[in-house]
């Protein structure tokens, strides 16, 4: 891989990770069920396979939270499939998330915690009805973020869509994808996809328990964004994930394809390099204190990049972290060289945010990018593109001639990092003649600013969330301002609700539809329909036409 297109996907990969841990906290959810919740509302219980769990019912959803789905992880168990789950005698308390995956503190939740594989379910009712089960992995690449995260809290979703909604804690960074199976033996087998494999573990506890919570076990989707849109990527990839999902949804984080064993293993070798430890005694690393694993992660990129260059797929590197293409659990990268065959027939969502970009810009506090002028677009872009600048420029300002220089450059950057990716899923899911893949772009259009620039954030990583989990909703009486990159539009509350049907219908029916929004045609290698979602909502053919023509021609796509 060029120096060029390693430093550019890596720095994307590094800074998404923080798109769940770095935001200010929303105002949606909380760590523990609060005062008011449990004085205004009831407990209630339910029968799980292990013993039974005590939640709360409080606006009409039953939540359990902090609910104990695997094993230990820790001790012998770290980098290994989880320990068995110990059933529990008498009601266990399901009142407080459980512990995230080892990375930095998180606000509002409890400490991270190597033993971290618990869930949450916020249903309707627990009342035997057959309900879609939308089954949530969460964002922050593949290093950071949790199932408790405010903005994809589930209880708006599941009351206002009669759905039931489960989010999991999962291993992530070097304790769920540090790959050992060429070090350690048959008992590591799969070592370098634990965090997936968590997920999928994840989705049997759904097929064998949500009957209780009044779901349907033989209807749920998987959907996720950003890095969960990757982990759902794999998932749609996985035979042991296969038999427990219907339909999926892939947000803001295509995974065409993954880490391979070659790059895996030299990861593991420059970190076993860095902690002092030989290959041969490998095992010391199961002493190494969690806290001093995290401190070496924080050394090395997040994740590789994944994605298309000229001239084939990625080259080994050191240093990255996240699924690799095994042979065990991930038997073949995920869209390359086709989509999975394990899910011909299931159907899929695929989609990106028009202005990716200004989320990572916010993030970097980078204002200078909204103040070039044309003459200064080059320079901003060769160090990513090279000599393909002037050719992108050139399509770009032919497609869009009214747009400025930001403009562009945040076009570019957008369609680059989550874009052609998803693209590229959509083509080979079409080209696979089985179950119907739907595209989209999200384009609500937030007023909110980027510091220090009069430049609109648009529609920025990450703004989806709180759309598709439908909070984006008005204040109840006393309660105060929530925060959200949306802004405070109030039209906001109409694209969420819209967005938030699209994807319950898809999970009810394998089709997404919403009232007032015209029918979502599956895509096809002939009109290219992508359906573009916002307060109105519309259906555009083979849109961006000349600039995927020009990443064609230059090997992009």
């Amino acid at each position: 891989m060029s120096n060029i297109s390693r430093r550019k996907f890596v720095s994307w990969m590094g800074l998404s990770a923080v798109a769940t841990v770095a935001l200010p906290r929303l105002g949606y959810g909380m760590s523990q069920l609060g005062a008011e919740q449990l004085k205004s509302g009831s407990y209630v219980e339910a029968e799980t396979v292990y013993g039974k769990i005590k939640g709360v019912r409080f606006d009409g959803v039953n939540v359990f939270k902090g609910v104990p789905y695997g094993g230990r992880i820790s001790g012998d168990r770290r980098f290994r499939r989880p320990a068995p789950l110990e059933p529990w005698a008498g009601v266990r308390d399901a009142l407080e998330l459980g512990a995230p995956a080892i990375q930095n503190p998180r606000r509002g939740e409890p400490d991270p915690a190597e033993d971290c594989l618990f869930l949450n379910v916020w249903t309707p009712a627990n009342d035997g009805k057959k309900r879609p089960v939308m089954f949530y992995s969460h964002g922050g690449g593949f290093v950071g973020g949790s199932g408790g995260a405010g903005g994809q809290d589930g209880a708006n979703l599941a009351r206002n869509f009669d759905v039931v909604v489960v989010e999991t804690n999962h291993r992530l960074g070097l304790l769920g994808f540090l790959y050992l199976d060429e070090l350690a033996g048959s008992d590591y087998a799969g070592s370098g996809n634990m965090g997936i494999a968590d997920i999928a573990t994840g989705l049997k506890w759904v097929n064998d328990n949500i009957a209780q919570f009044g779901g349907d076990p033989d209807n749920v989707m998987i959907f996720g964004e950003s890095g969960g849109g990757a982990k759902t990527s794999c998932l749609y990839a996985m035979p042991e994930a296969a038999p427990f999902f219907n339909k999926a949804s892939i947000e803001s984080g295509p995974g065409v394809r993954m880490m391979t064993t070659d790059m895996a293993a030299q990861t593991t070798e420059m970190i076993l390099k860095e902690l002092n430890i030989s290959p041969r005694n490998w095992k010391k690393i199961l002493d190494v204190p969690a806290a001093d694993l995290l401190a070496v992660q924080a050394k090395i990129p997040f994740t590789p990049p994944f994605q298309r260059i000229k001239g084939g797929i990625t080259e080994p590197f050191a240093g990255g972290l996240g699924p690799v293409v095994d042979g065990v659990v991930l038997p073949n990268h995920p869209f390359d060289p086709t989509a999975p065959e394990i899910s011909k027939n299931k159907p899929l969502i695929t989609g990106w945010n028009e202005d990716e970009y200004t989320f990572f810009a916010w993030e970097r506090h980078d204002a200078d990018s909204f103040k070039i002028g044309f003459d200064e677009l080059p320079a901003k872009l060769e160090p990513q593109f090279g000599s393909d600048t002037p050719k992108i420029i050139e399509a770009y300002r032919t497609a869009r001639p009214h747009a400025s220089a930001p403009d562009i450059y945040v076009a570019v950057n957008s369609i680059t990092l989550m874009g052609l990716g998803s693209i590229e899923i959509a083509e080979k899911k079409a080209k696979q003649n089985g179950a119907p893949v739907y595209l989209y772009n999200f384009g609500y259009k937030s007023n909110m600013k980027i510091p220090g620039t009069d430049y609109e954030m648009g529609t920025p990583h990450a703004m989806d969330i709180t759309f598709k989990f439908n909070n984006e909703v008005p204040p109840k009486e006393g309660e105060g301002p929530r925060w959200s990159f949306a802004g405070d539009k109030p039209d906001r509350y109409v694209a969420s609700h819209k967005m938030a049907e699209l994807w319950s219908t898809f999970a009810r029916t394998g089709k997404p539809a919403a009232k007032d929004v015209p029918e979502w045609p599956a895509y096809n290698l002939k009109d290219r329909p992508t359906m573009r979602i916002d307060t109105n909502c519309e259906v555009i053919n083979d849109r961006f036409k000349i600039e995927l023509d020009m990443w064609r021609s230059i090997g992009r796509l």
